[in-house]
């Protein structure tokens, strides 16, 4: 999904929500519960923003139906590298609508939740203010 690793490469959150379907369903890597809706899953993108460092894509892999995309990441939670990857299901009207990270090493996915822990009341106010 080319606008999507784009708009996040170029650290452009407003074009990454342009691109999640409203019934867009995030799963964490941290979290056992999934988010359901664009806006919780736009303020979580937005506050992973604000907790990864030295982000970059690092491979790119599409299904032959073209409704699956894995990309591949690298990126720094403090003092913390890990690797994850970004499954992404689009709908038919090209948006996504399904949205599951994974990261690793243990260590890595331990800060980041840590970190996003720390952000997360911030991230539901954002939330309810995208619903406003």
């Amino acid at each position: 999904m080319r606008a999507f690793r784009e708009a996040v490469e170029a650290w452009d959150f407003d074009a990454v929500e342009a691109l999640l379907a409203e019934d867009v369903v995030f799963t964490s890597p941290v979290v056992f519960k999934p988010y359901p809706g664009k806006a919780i899953t736009a303020a979580i993108l937005h506050g992973v923003s604000r907790v990864f460092e030295d982000f970059r894509y690092v491979r790119e892999i599409e299904g032959t139906d073209g409704e699956h995309h894995a990309l591949v990441f690298e990126a720094r939670v403090g003092d913390r590298r890990l690797t994850g990857c970004d499954f992404l299901h689009v709908n038919g009207d090209g948006l996504i609508d399904e949205f599951t990270v994974m990261v690793r090493p243990l260590s890595g996915a331990q800060a980041l939740a840590e970190a996003m822990g720390a952000q997360f009341a911030r991230i539901e106010e954002e939330a309810r203010a995208r619903l406003a």
